[in-house]
């Protein structure tokens, strides 16, 4: 087939013939080698991380006939022994990297994975309901996932979450409907979603180094708007999510519906007197309301009951899964038996009337806030473990809502100068201990055992140690995972030395 594969048509498109470059080898770009692969196009890889893990992937794909080029110098430059169909690449590569700007020099097209994915899916594949924002979309897309499940439809977590959406339309045994995360990474490089539904739930300050701009940041998240089919969903107390969806190019007939903790108005669901209710997707709504389930049914998903930046998400989940006519009771079974995941405040230990809380997964200061305020102790403060990458963030407004709360602020990571100045400028009296950095060879987990023990020595009965970081982990552990899990051994061993 000689056709330029951007030039063939879609959905189902067949990438057998085209030469694909694949940039990046984690997750997503091994998935999209191996299915492309599979498919009869020539596949070539190239990462500049020659790990063991990645030396490992490389080995299996050679064997089936995928080119793999690790190494720093084959970042740089497109391969000059291929001219490439397109290039796939890896929602960690910025747009300035060398490559990329190459390759839209010479017009060749730069797609994300999930641009491939909508191509690719079959013409009678699974409908997409689509999650971004800064904060809460892990949460929404697998409560949404529990939801979609509890109502007898086959349904998984992809994209962002789960597995890569390319495996998940491709699938042999074909899906319903994806409960689909999307990051802004994703989103930049991608034109097409044509999403069933699809949801903004929060836009704030993160990620400014990769877009360069808080607008362009908001930007990328609106885009997965485009070509919506039934709903497009934002909540009421973010402005620039209510913009996104006045600004977004949908299919004629597609409804713009509202989230609030409030009593819901018209095409709205909300709260009144402890229940979730909706009114965008009853009949005579003028007057009407389904009841989905009550508070008492999220009380599991916090210490004190659920907080409200998690009543927050499971109305957006609600309000994905009844644009595609769940049923409300399959709403109420699904959050009933939803669990939230691994380092999000999780209480990994109670010591001397001091509870320990990893809140891992709050990698930046709009997820660091919400944590601080749901995980302050009724009749104690906060001893806050804080810091890491800080990815062009500001701590400043965080710091003045949090320090009424703090007991003391202990340190980590590489930006700690910012948020230091923050808490200079906003809560002057609050103790604050630095946590030196980890030298060149040195074991990440020493970072958190001295973290802890000073957390310990200043702590109070009735306190709480929280990790919320409001920072990204990557500059001295692998993941937020590592650096939660991390964590909570140094508190295991705090318990044991004691």
């Amino acid at each position: 087939m000689n056709t330029p594969l951007a030039e063939r048509s879609w959905p189902g498109l067949d990438v057998s013939g085209a030469t694909i470059l694949v940039t990046g080898f984690g997750v997503s770009g091994y998935a999209v080698a191996d299915q492309t692969m599979q498919r009869g196009a020539r596949v070539v890889v190239v990462d500049a991380n020659a790990s063991e893990e990645n030396l490992e992937k490389k080995r299996i794909l050679e064997n089936l006939g995928v080119d793999v080029r690790l190494g720093k110098e084959h970042t740089q430059a497109l391969p000059a022994d291929i001219t490439p169909d397109v290039v796939v690449t890896s929602p960690g590569w910025r747009p300035d990297q060398p490559l990329l700007l190459q390759a839209a020099e010479r017009g060749i097209p730069v797609w994300s994975e999930i641009e491939l994915a909508r191509r690719m899916q079959p013409v009678d594949g699974p409908a997409w309901l689509a999650v971004t924002g800064t904060n809460g979309k892990t949460t929404v897309v697998t409560m949404l996932e529990a939801i979609l499940n509890a109502a007898g439809l086959r349904a998984c977590a992809a994209g962002n979450v789960g597995q890569p959406l390319i495996e998940a339309v491709l699938h042999p045994e074909p899906f319903d409907v994806i409960a689909l995360e999307l990051s802004s990474f994703q989103l930049h490089w991608t034109e097409h979603l044509m999403c069933a539904a699809s949801c903004v739930l929060n836009v704030s300050e993160d990620h400014i180094d990769w877009h360069g701009s808080l607008d362009e940041y908001a930007a990328a998240k609106g885009k997965i708007h485009e070509e919506c089919a039934k709903a497009v969903i934002y909540n009421q107390a973010d402005e620039r999510t209510l913009r996104a969806v006045e600004e977004a190019d949908v299919v004629e007939g597609c409804r713009a519906i509202g989230i609030t903790l409030g009593s819901p108005g018209l095409s709205e669901l909300g709260v009144v007197d402890g229940l979730l209710v909706d009114r965008a997707f009853v009949d005579n709504r003028a007057t009407h309301a389904a009841e989905l389930c009550t508070l008492e049914d999220l009380a599991h998903l916090g210490a004190h009951g659920a907080p409200p930046h998690i009543v927050l998400d499971a109305l957006a989940a609600a309000a994905l899964a009844r644009s595609y006519g769940v049923p409300a009771q399959a709403v109420r079974d699904g959050l009933r038996s939803y669990g939230l995941g691994g380092h999000r405040s999780e209480l990994v230990a109670q010591q001397n009337e001091i509870f320990y809380i990893d809140d891992s997964k709050a990698t930046n200061p709009h997820a660091a806030a919400a944590s601080l305020r749901s995980n302050r102790p009724a009749h104690g403060s906060v001893v806050w473990l804080a810091g890491g990458l800080a990815k062009g963030a500001h701590f400043g407004e965080l710091v003045a809502d949090a320090a009424q709360g703090l007991r003391a602020v202990v340190l980590i990571g590489q930006d700690q100068e910012e948020l230091a100045a923050a808490l200079a400028e906003h809560a002057p009296d609050i103790p604050v201990r630095k946590v030196s950095p980890l030298e060149e060879g040195e074991d990440c987990a020493r970072i958190m055992r001295d973290a802890v023990a000073y957390a310990r020595d200043i702590a109070q009965p009735g306190d709480a140690v929280l990790l919320a970081p409001a920072c990204a982990s990557m500059d001295q552990f692998r993941s937020y995972a590592q650096r939660g899990e991390m964590f909570a051994r140094a508190v295991l061993d705090c318990q044991n030395d004691a």
